[in-house]
């Protein structure tokens, strides 16, 4: 299994009888979304639960049934908050997030509601989950593309009501290649390292929840491969997960080139230390993008700079009726930036919406989240909440030697970034204030932005969302989700530009800066820092390190120049490369 090393784990010395794999071909592609490489036996997600008999009861036994449905929906909600805890960071912001899936009280009302006219427990379960998911993927809202999270909670409210076995992970003693159609936040977030080597999906995209959280844990991952889920069990795969291929049954001379260029990553990590810069003394601070206190020691460990992205949703979701007081607030925020002497910390306040509803906050009724009241918008609209915020953020940085700076999310335009500043000042906030570009208006008009705040933080995988109009958990368009279409970089090069001319500083903490490659492109398109998942700190700054300013901008200027996201993947590799 390789992670933050590059290393690999072949357990091939004596490989075991592989089983046929018919007229699979021997290379499959993907999209590679957490570096390294892992060769192992394939072993596939537990199967999901079965429908339900739909089995009429009698009127008298409603009130037992309905009893039961909600003893397991908190049973299961109560297991993904367990879960999270367990796992801290980002993961547990995910999974109390889907908790509150599980407990959405429309969903119960209509469960209840589909007893008490016959149904038993679990069928009325999975019909209202059946229905909400029709719903939404009907209207074809931002949410729709988080229906393995929707599955995983139907299916784990079923599974308990039936008295059978959680779908998830497989039992093994032996170490494996984990293959499924999805993998839900709640498998994900509990992976063992030592026992699963990589993973492969059909579905997902770069962007999903399931490619951040492999990214943060190291393991080796590739997301929408075609016919994953063909793979025979027990079938010996690689997988590349900085690539995207998978080797179907790999020669022993496949196996020895593997671990050769795993070792020479190896040995180029362990090389590179120190503050990021290209190999001509071009500085490019590498930050780490961290969830919550639980993700710090990582981002240390792996030399981070500062932190380019402090999300701060995890706070909020741990009661979605109330904010979280100022005092909890404080103490949180105050123990990252305690963490960061004399380094920068970018803190984005609360993004609800969307994806991240919250009761006191989101609207219940949009027809569409992802396009309505999310982020500041939010925050505009309940002025308090970011009030208490920012004075909680400026209570935390008292004292402390830390840059502190503090972006809104979703800013639209001019209108919105003078919103925000003036909320900052009004907070008594010493520090920077920046606006996030993940609105294509915003990258746009990035001088007039500009003028209202002191720096741009680019999150590549809304903008790219919005520029494509392709939903990031949905792995049919992931296409359109790959941060190297040249239309994003597009205006990635508009935003830096910008940023230059007005002589303000512009970073990317999307999920392009994890790709060492796409890294080198953004330098030379005049990015100023880049923030990323703690696990990719080690490859962004060996690969910059051996390339020179010029090359990374003649690799920008060729990936622009390209027509595909293939393209200009191949075209700034070679330029790199020397070819």
């Amino acid at each position: 299994m390789s992670g933050a090393d590059g290393g690999v784990h072949d357990p091939a010395a004596a490989p075991p009888q592989e089983p046929e794999t018919g007229e699979m071909d021997a290379t499959l592609r993907g999209v590679g979304v957490s570096h390294g490489v892992a060769i192992g036996a394939a072993r596939h997600m537990g199967t999901a639960v079965l429908e339900p008999p739909a089995r009429q009861i009698a009127g008298e036994e409603a009130p037992r049934e309905q009893a039961r449905a909600r003893r397991a929906v908190e049973a299961v909600a109560a297991d993904l908050v367990a879960r999270g805890e367990l796992a801290g960071g980002e993961a547990q912001a995910v999974l109390e997030a889907q908790a509150m899936m599980a407990q959405d009280p429309e969903l119960l009302a209509d469960v209840e509601r589909r007893i008490a006219v016959g149904s038993t427990a679990e069928r009325a379960v999975y019909d209202a989950f059946a229905a909400y998911r029709a719903l939404l993927a009907g209207a074809g809202e931002y949410l729709a593309g988080r229906v393995a999270d929707l599955d995983d909670v139907r299916n784990r409210i079923v599974a308990r009501l039936l008295g059978v076995p959680m779908p998830g992970v497989p039992d093994s003693d032996e170490p494996y290649v984990l293959i499924a159609r999805d993998l839900a936040p709640a498998d994900t977030a509990l992976l063992d390292p030592a026992l699963v080597l990589g993973f492969v999906t059909e579905e997902g995209g770069p962007t999903s929840h399931s490619a951040i959280l492999a990214r943060a844990l190291g393991v080796p991952a590739v997301v929408a491969l075609p016919g994953a889920g063909e793979l025979a069990e027990g079938t010996m795969v690689a997988v590349d997960g900085s690539t995207g291929e998978v080797l179907v049954d790999p020669t022993p001379g496949e196996r020895a080139e593997l671990s050769r260029a795993a070792e020479e990553r190896r040995a180029a990590l362990a090389a590179a230390s120190g503050p990021g810069a290209t190999s001509d003394g071009h500085k490019v601070p590498l930050l780490a993008n961290v969830g919550g206190p639980a993700d710090v020691a990582a981002a240390v460990e792996a030399g981070a700079e500062g932190v380019g992205l402090f999300r701060t949703e995890f706070l909020f979701l741990d009661d979605s009726e109330k904010a979280p007081s100022e005092e909890k607030q404080v103490e949180a925020y105050r123990e990252v930036l305690r963490a960061f002497p004399e380094g920068r910390v970018v803190v984005r306040v609360l993004d609800a919406g969307a994806d991240k509803p919250l009761d006191f906050l989101t609207p219940s009724d949009e027809p569409n989240p992802a396009l309505g009241v999310r982020g500041l918008r939010t925050l505009l609209v309940h002025p308090e909440v970011l009030r208490g915020q920012l004075r909680a953020l400026a209570k935390a940085a008292e004292g402390l030697p830390v840059y502190l700076e503090v972006m809104a999310p979703m800013v639209a335009d001019r209108t919105d970034a003078r919103a925000f500043a003036e909320a900052c000042r009004e907070a008594g906030l010493e520090a920077k204030f920046g606006a996030m570009v993940e609105i294509p208006s915003a990258a746009l008009r990035a001088r007039s932005v500009l003028q209202e705040v002191e720096f741009l933080s680019l999150g590549t995988n809304d903008l790219a969302q919005y520029t494509f109009a392709a939903d990031r958990q949905v792995g049919a368009v992931s296409r359109l989700q790959d941060p190297w279409q040249p239309a994003l970089l597009d205006l990635v090069a508009l935003s830096a530009e910008a940023a230059k001319a007005e002589g303000k500083s512009c970073g990317v903490c999307g999920e392009a800066a994890s790709d060492p490659t796409l890294a080198c492109v953004l330098t030379g398109l005049g990015v100023t820092s880049l923030s990323m998942s703690a696990s990719a700190l080690p490859y962004v700054r060996a690969t910059l390190a051996t390339h020179t300013l010029a090359q990374c901008e003649r690799a920008a200027a060729a990936a622009r120049a390209a027509e595909s996201a293939e393209e200009a993947r191949h075209a700034a590799a070679s330029v790199l490369s020397g070819e």
